[in-house]
């Protein structure tokens, strides 16, 4: 017993430290980056109003969302504040401004965080429709992943086709260099990412899971992932010469041995730095590998920085 109460104390300690760290590494070096101080006009057409004809693919700083069909996981006040990442619906997120979406499925093609389960594929897909209905040039990322532990649908991939085939951008590797007016009407990009089914090929209407990379590390402590996401964008090419998409997430997890389990105030603890993560990758040289970045909790600053930091690269600011 006394061996627990001390471990929980020294992780206590830990994470107290780690946040100290990055406010006095936000107090020291602010938030300021090139064009950091641009806003859309409108959120939900942000694309459309940097000008689809300039906005080439891999120039595009994407903001993203964490386990993004969460909103109604598991039941309310019971199990949803262990697996919630998202508040907002699908819908209300791409509206806000996201253009990266991290769906996990299970078996029946119903959404789920581990063993938690919520509404159905069907309701993300409509929800994705219904935007694209709604606006003209905004371009999508749509990954969606079998939940590790889980068997990959039936005929899933049949399923994404015949849903969004007339948006589909088809896999290829020369996407990365168009422009957002050279892909349309064609509006998403949608990476399948099975456990044991066969990956998408060149030149299909899904894109493989090769095409989408992150490094991932499981941790609570929010200097550590900060570090983490800085050190493995470092180690990938520019976008200008990549043939993939990378994802560094602005995220910590709950972990089991820590008494504070609900996602929002684990997460909460790196949440706000997004802006200091984004002029860190200036300070350091490695803005030119900055692509997709991902939180839980989308808000519209966090969108508002990601929207920035493309329309400077855009306009030859950075």
């Amino acid at each position: 017993m006394g061996s627990h109460v001390s471990k929980q104390v020294e992780r206590r300690k830990a994470i107290s430290t780690e946040k100290k760290t990055l406010c006095a590494l936000h107090q020291n070096c602010g938030e300021e980056f090139p064009g950091c101080d641009y806003k859309p006009s409108d959120r939900k057409n942000w694309m459309a109003g940097i000008n689809p004809e300039k906005v080439h693919i891999n120039k595009i700083v994407w903001p993203g969302t964490h386990d993004s069909a969460t909103n109604k996981i598991g039941f309310p006040a019971i199990t949803r504040p262990f697996a919630q990442c998202q508040s907002l619906s699908i819908y209300q997120q791409l509206v806000k401004g996201t253009r990266v979406l991290d769906i996990r499925i299970q078996e029946d093609r119903r959404v789920c965080h581990g063993i938690l389960l919520t509404y159905s594929i069907d309701v993300v897909i409509n929800d994705v429709k219904k935007f694209l209905s709604e606006t003209q040039s905004e371009i999508i990322i749509l990954e969606i992943r079998t939940e590790f532990g889980h068997e990959d649908p039936p005929d899933f991939d049949k399923y994404l086709v015949d849903q969004l085939g007339e948006f589909l951008i088809h896999q290829d590797e020369h996407v990365f260099n168009k422009t957002i007016a050279e892909l349309l009407p064609r509006r998403v990009i949608c990476v399948w990412k099975p456990r044991k089914s066969p990956q998408a090929k060149a030149g299909s209407p899904l894109w493989n899971a090769g095409h989408l990379k992150d490094n991932w590390i499981d941790t609570d402590l929010p200097s550590t992932k900060f570090e983490s996401n800085l050190k493995y964008l470092s180690e990938q090419p520019p976008v200008s010469t990549r043939k993939f998409f990378y994802r560094v997430e602005n995220t910590v997890t709950p972990q089991a041995d820590n008494p504070v389990l609900c996602v929002k105030p684990v997460t909460g603890r790196i949440h706000g730095f997004a802006r200091l993560f984004i002029t860190q990758c200036f300070s350091k040289g490695v803005a030119d590998r900055l692509q997709i970045i991902s939180t839980d909790f989308i808000d519209e600053d966090f969108v508002d920085a990601c929207v920035a930091a493309t329309y400077a690269r855009i306009e030859g600011k950075a």
